[in-house]
C-alpha cells in the first residue's frame, strides 16, 4: 500500500549541526550617518561576519546567542530595524548540497553520479551533470584537464602560481592564434574572468567554468564567439582562493579568506580582495587578524593576491600580452559595480565608458533572464545611502541630494582598483551575481544554470564592446526587446549627466548556423553628457 504521508524533511549531519545550528543572518536597513558608523563600531567589536554591504541593507551572520550583545550596542532606532534572512543556518546550508557532510564520520557516505561528462553541445545545459551540482576542486582541475585535451586547438591548461598551502592555482586559456611561428608585432589581447577570491561563494566557482564551457564548445558554432576567440585571449580562473575552496568543503563552508597564518595563531587568514597594493587600507584600529575582511600586515601579503599581480605584470612585460578586461564574480546582491572601491571622492579617468558598458551587461543579463543587475561605482555599492531634500540657497527649492553614509566594512586594497589603476585595464568590473539575500552565498544548485547563462551573456556583450562592435547577437531570440538600465552615482560625481534609459532592439537570430545566421540589428547607445 503507497504510503500517503510526505517524506521527513531531511536532517543536517552532527558536525553541521555543531557549527551553525545556533546561527542566523539579520537584514539592517541604515537610516542615518549614526547608524551607519555604529552598526560598522559594534561589527568590529563583537568580530560579526558581514554578508553584504550595500546601498540598501546590511546582512550580518551572527550567533543568536550574541543578539542581545549586538542590540545592547546599538541606537535605539537600529534595535528594531532588523529582520531576519535565515532563521536556520545550518539546515539552509545543508539543503543548498545535501551531499555536503565535512566528511562528517557518523554520516553514511552518499551515492554519487558520475562527477562529470562532457558533450560537444555549442554550451552547457540542463542536461549536463557537472553543472547539477556544485563542484570540489578535486573534480574541478580534472574537468579543466580533460576540456585541455578534447579541445586543444584552442584551449590551454595555465597556472596563475602557488597558494598558501602549495596548491595551483589553475586557469584556462581559451583562444585561437596565427598558425604561422612568427612573435606577433603587436600584443594580444587578453580578457580575464576570474571567481572564488572570497571562498565561500561558490556560486562564482561554478559560474566561470559555466562561462568558459560555453566558450570553449561555442568556437565554430557561434559566429560571435567565434571572432572574439580570434581576436581575444580569455583567461577563466574558477578559483583564486583554491586553499579556501578546498576549506569550505571539508570543515567550513562560510569560511571567506585564504588559509594563511597571521600573527594571532587561532586567527587564520586574508581577505585577498582587500589585500591589493592600491590604496590599501593601513588603519590598525580596523585591521584585526580575526576581521573577516583582514587586509594582512601590509599590501600583497596575501600569498595569491601577490601570485596574481605577479601573473599579470609579467604576461604584460615578457609574453606580449595587453589587458583588454577584468572581470571579477562574486556573490551576492545581483549588481555591477566599476572603480573606484576605495572612495568616491575621485572619480575613475574614464567614468564614462566605464559606465556605458555596466549598463550593457546589465542589459544584456536582463535580456537573458529577466533578472535585474543594478549599475552603481564599488565605493557606492559598499555603503548604506540615502537621499536628503536640501534648500538651493540660490532658488529657494528644495532638491534630493544623495547622502553617501560611511562604509560597515574595509573598501580599499580591492582587484578592482588595482586591475584598473595600477595595471592600467581599461574596463574593469565586480560582478556580484545572484541572488539579493534569500539564500545569500547559501544558493542552491539549481541556479548554476541560469546564473552562468546570464554571465555569459554579459562575457559576450563585454567582448564584443571592447572589441569596437556596437551589435550583439541575440541568442535567446528576443525580438524587439526594450529596457531600462539605470545608473546611481555618488552626489560628488553629479557633473556627469546621463539619460535616464538607454533603447536595445535586436532582431531574432536561430545561433545554429555561422553561414546561415542572419544580421541583427545595430546596439544603439547614446548617452548626453553635461560639461
Amino acid at each position: 500500500m503507497a504510503n500517503d504521508h510526505p517524506p521527513a524533511q531531511a536532517k543536517p549531519p552532527p558536525k553541521i549541526v555543531a557549527r551553525y545550528g545556533g546561527d542566523l543572518v539579520l537584514r539592517f536597513r541604515i537610516k542615518s550617518s549614526k547608524e551607519s558608523e555604529v552598526l560598522a563600531e559594534a561589527i568590529r567589536v563583537l568580530f560579526l561576519d558581514v554578508w553584504e554591504s550595500n546601498t540598501e541593507w546590511v546582512d550580518i551572520r551572527l550567533s543568536k546567542a550574541v543578539v542581545p550583545s549586538l542590540l545592547g550596542l546599538l541606537p535605539p532606532s537600529l534595535q528594531h530595524a532588523h529582520t531576519p534572512l535565515m532563521h536556520d543556518l545550518a539546515q539552509t546550508i545543508f539543503e543548498s548540497n545535501p551531499s555536503f557532510t565535512f566528511n562528517d564520520p557518523s554520516t553514511p557516505a552518499q551515492q554519487h553520479s558520475r562527477p562529470f561528462s562532457l558533450s560537444l553541445r555549442p554550451s552547457p545545459d540542463e542536461s549536463n551533470i557537472f553543472f547539477h551540482e556544485y563542484q570540489p576542486l578535486s573534480v574541478i582541475v580534472p574537468w579543466m584537464r580533460l576540456l585541455r585535451s578534447l579541445f586543444h586547438t584552442h584551449v590551454r591548461l595555465i597556472s596563475v602560481g602557488l597558494t598558501y598551502e602549495g596548491r595551483d592555482i589553475p586557469a584556462i586559456q581559451v583562444g585561437v592564434h596565427p598558425t604561422n611561428a612568427e612573435k606577433p608585432l603587436i600584443p594580444r589581447k587578453t580578457i580575464v574572468v576570474a571567481g572564488g577570491s572570497h571562498a565561500r561563494e561558490w556560486i562564482s566557482t561554478s559560474t566561470v567554468n559555466y562561462v568558459a564551457y560555453s566558450f570553449i564548445t561555442s568556437y565554430g558554432r557561434s559566429r560571435s564567439i567565434t571572432k572574439l576567440l580570434e581576436k581575444f585571449d580569455f583567461v577563466f580562473i574558477p578559483t583564486l582562493n583554491p586553499d579556501g575552496y578546498v576549506y569550505t568543503w571539508e570543515s567550513d563552508r562560510l569560511w571567506r579568506k585564504n588559509r594563511q597564518q597571521t600573527a594571532l595563531r587561532f586567527c587564520k587568514g586574508i581577505d585577498l580582495d582587500r589585500s591589493y597594493g592600491f590604496q590599501w587600507d593601513s588603519d590598525p584600529s580596523t585591521n584585526n587578524p580575526c576581521s573577516e575582511s583582514y587586509s594582512g600586515e601590509s599590501p600583497f601579503e596575501a600569498v595569491e593576491t601577490l601570485r596574481l599581480a605577479e601573473w599579470a605584470r609579467n604576461e604584460t612585460k615578457n609574453n606580449n600580452v595587453e589587458f583588454a578586461g577584468f572581470l571579477d564574480l562574486h556573490s551576492y546582491s545581483q549588481r555591477v559595480l566599476y572603480p573606484y572601491s576605495f572612495s568616491c571622492e575621485s572619480a575613475p579617468p574614464s567614468l564614462e565608458n566605464l559606465e556605458e558598458l555596466a549598463i550593457g551587461l546589465a542589459k544584456a543579463i536582463r535580456m537573458t533572464s529577466g533578472e535585474t543587475y543594478s549599475v552603481t561605482s564599488a565605493c557606492e555599492g559598499s555603503a548604506p545611502t540615502t537621499y536628503m531634500d536640501t534648500l538651493s540657497a540660490s532658488s529657494q527649492t528644495s532638491k534630493s541630494v544623495k547622502a553617501l553614509w560611511p562604509p560597515v566594512e574595509k573598501v580599499g586594497g580591492s582587484a578592482l582598483d588595482w586591475f584598473y589603476h595600477e595595471l592600467k585595464v581599461p574596463y574593469v568590473y565586480q560582478l556580484k551575481l545572484r541572488d539579493t539575500g534569500s539564500y545569500g552565498f547559501l544558493l542552491p544548485s539549481k541556479h548554476i544554470v541560469p546564473t552562468g547563462k546570464e554571465a555569459f551573456s554579459a562575457v559576450e556583450y563585454f567582448g564584443n564592446f571592447v572589441a569596437g562592435k556596437k551589435d550583439v547577437e541575440d541568442s535567446n531570440g528576443a525580438k524587439g526587446v526594450r529596457d531600462e538600465a539605470k545608473i546611481t552615482r555618488p552626489d560628488d560625481q553629479k557633473n556627469f549627466k546621463d539619460d535616464k534609459s538607454v533603447t536595445l532592439e535586436e532582431e531574432e537570430d536561430d545561433g545554429e548556423d555561422l553561414e546561415g545566421a542572419s544580421e541583427v540589428k545595430e546596439w544603439e547607445l547614446r548617452r548626453r553628457r553635461k560639461r
